[in-house]
C-alpha cells in the first residue's frame, strides 16, 4: 500500500517539474510522462524491499515477513513526510473533470453523473487486469510464477531462478501499484504520506475475498468490495439513523474481511488446500 503512496508522490514532483520546465507539453502527456517515471521509481522500491528485507527471510517463520512488511510500511511513511510533506499535497487535475450525466435526474430519481477521470480509472483497470492474465497464464514469466508459487524447490530444479522471478514479480507489483496511486491521487485531487493505508488493506480484502492466489478471483473480490461499500455508504444513515454518514464506508471492508476469514478463508473462487507442513 505505501508503495502507491510513494507512486503518487513521485508524480507530483515529476508533473510539477514537467510543467515548469516543458509548459506547452499537454495535460495528457505530462501524465504519462509521471506515471513512466513514478512507475520505474516504484519498480526499483519494489526490489530493493525484496531484495534488502524479504529474500533474507524467506526461510524464516512466517511472522517474521509480516512484523518485516509493517516496518516497511512505518519507513517508506517517515521518508515521505521527510521528503514531501506531513499535510496532503495537491495533486493537479490533469484529466477532464466535466461530469457526464449517466441517468437523467427527475422528480422521483436523483440522477447518476460520471467524471472522465473515472472513466479512464476503470478503463485502466481492466487493461491492467487483461494484461495481467495474459503475462500469468500465457508467458514464460507467468508460467515461472506460477511454478514458484506452487513448489519453490521443484521449479528451481527445473531451471527456475527463483531470486529473478520473485523480483521480477516484485517489480511489476510495485509498478502497477504506482498506477494505483496516481489514480487515486487524480480521482481525489490530493496526495499525502498516509494515503497508501487504507488502499492497501482493501487490495488485501479483495484478494482475500476472492482467493488468494487467484487473479481473476482478485478482480471480482475487487468489484464486490466496491459495490458493497457504495451500497453500505448509501443505505447506512437510513439503517442507523442519521448516527453514521456516508464517510464510514471504510467499516464495511473490514466487515468483509473478517466474515470472509471467520467463514471462508480460501475466498469465493480459492481452492480449500491442506496446510503445508
Amino acid at each position: 500500500g505505501d508503495v502507491l503512496m510513494v507512486g503518487a508522490m513521485v508524480a507530483l514532483s515529476a508533473i510539477g517539474v514537467l510543467q515548469n520546465h516543458f509548459p506547452g507539453l499537454g495535460n495528457v502527456p505530462t501524465l504519462i510522462i509521471a506515471l513512466i517515471i513514478a512507475a520505474v521509481v516504484c519498480s526499483l522500491v519494489g526490489y530493493t524491499i525484496e531484495r534488502v528485507a524479504y529474500r533474507p527471510l524467506r526461510k524464516a517463520p512466517r511472522l517474521a515477513p509480516l512484523i518485516t512488511a509493517i516496518g516497511v510500511s512505518i519507513l517508506l511513511q517517515t521518508l515521505a513526510m521527510m521528503i514531501w510533506s506531513r499535510n496532503p499535497l495537491p495533486f493537479p487535475q490533469l484529466l477532464p473533470t466535466d461530469p457526464i450525466n449517466v441517468i437523467k435526474a427527475t422528480d422521483t430519481t436523483p440522477g447518476a453523473v460520471i467524471s472522465m477521470t473515472e472513466i479512464v480509472i476503470m478503463v485502466v483497470a481492466f487493461l491492467v487486469m487483461g494484461g495481467l492474465l495474459l503475462l500469468v497464464h500465457k508467458t514464460r514469466l507467468g508460467r515461472a510464477m506460477r511454478a514458484i508459487a506452487e513448489n519453490p524447490g521443484v521449479a528451481s530444479l527445473m531451471g527456475v531462478n527463483p531470486n529473478f522471478v520473485i523480483s521480477a514479480t516484485f517489480m511489476i507489483g510495485s509498478a502497477l501499484a504506482a498506477l494505483a496511486g496516481v489514480m487515486i491521487a487524480s480521482e481525489y485531487g490530493n496526495a499525502h504520506f498516509y494515503m497508501g493505508f487504507i488502499p492497501g488493506l482493501k487490495a488485501f480484502t479483495a484478494a482475500v475475498l476472492g482467493g488468494i492466489g487467484n487473479l481473476g478471483g482478485a478482480m471480482v473480490g475487487g468489484v464486490l468490495l466496491g459495490l458493497i461499500e457504495q451500497l453500505g455508504a448509501g443505505y447506512i444513515g437510513n439503517l442507523t439513523g442519521g448516527v453514521f454518514g456516508s464517510n464510514y464506508q471504510d467499516v464495511f471492508a473490514f466487515i468483509v474481511l473478517i466474515v470472509v476469514l471467520v467463514f471462508r478463508p480460501s475466498g469465493l473462487l480459492g481452492e480449500r488446500v491442506a496446510d503445508r507442513a
